[in-house]
């Protein structure tokens, strides 16, 4: 869930997001499937570390990564995921804090501004290999 509101009644968004989630999973099964391709291996498991206010959702994740990932060395590999908190910065008394219920609110001088320092990353962590 992202720190802004953005309305899910619409359709266009869900097909922006649902594209942007099948890129990230393109990009992760090409890296796992080069890291294969070198140990000439087959992908038992993926680590995957995901910022909790992440634009990506993890189900589409998964689902991307059934579909892409058939007929492939990676096909049947599980996906694990490790979350990072986010932690913002405000940008008026400059405090550093944890937003609570996705929202950015300084509790220490009310601000809504904040400039996020973690919790939207996504990447490729491990790939666990086993011999065919």
């Amino acid at each position: 869930m992202r720190l802004i509101d953005r309305p899910e009644e619409s359709l266009f968004p869900l097909i922006f997001d649902s594209m942007h989630e099948l890129h990230a999973v393109r990009s992760i099964l090409a890296k796992a499937l080069l890291k294969a391709g070198e140990s000439k291996k087959r992908i038992k498991s993926l680590q995957l570390v995901m910022g909790e206010i992440s634009e990506l959702d993890r189900h589409s994740i998964q689902r991307h990564w059934d579909e892409i990932s058939q007929g492939t060395d990676a096909e049947r590999a599980q996906l694990h995921f490790r979350f990072i908190k986010a932690e913002v910065q405000c940008m008026a008394c400059f405090m550093k804090y944890q937003p609570m219920n996705g929202k950015i609110h300084c509790p220490y001088c009310g601000s809504y501004g904040a400039k996020v320092l973690s919790g939207e990353e996504f990447y490729l962590e491990s790939v666990e290999l086993v011999d065919e």
